[in-house]
């Protein structure tokens, strides 16, 4: 597998819980990271759709109104591959504790 870009990876994280509409995770991800992380609409469509493509997400609802509001959903699949990638940046972080420390008494 190859690693997730950090926008596909958040995406995954933000729909972790529950089911979330493009404003929603907009929301939840800026809420999250104190406003550090913001991800512009245009950003989060093109990760949608690509996640939906990899079936990593999937539309669970759709609302009628003249937007169109999709509800989106992690998929066992999806959440297979976040908690891979999560284990991932966790021996990275481990790694990176031991070189850092390396020569120190």
């Amino acid at each position: 597998m190859n690693p997730l870009s950090e926008s596909t990876y958040l995406v995954l994280l933000a729909l972790y819980h529950e089911p979330l509409h493009g404003y929603g995770i907009i929301k939840s991800l800026e809420s999250v990271s104190g406003g550090d992380f913001v991800i512009s609409p245009g950003t989060l469509y093109g990760v949608l759709n690509n996640l939906e493509k990899q079936k990593l997400i999937e539309a669970v609802k759709q609302e009628s109104d003249s937007r169109k509001k999709k509800t989106y959903a992690l998929t066992d699949q999806g959440k297979e591959v976040l908690l891979a990638e999560f284990r991932r940046f966790q021996r990275m972080v481990q790694m990176t504790g031991i070189i850092m420390q390396e020569g120190k008494n």
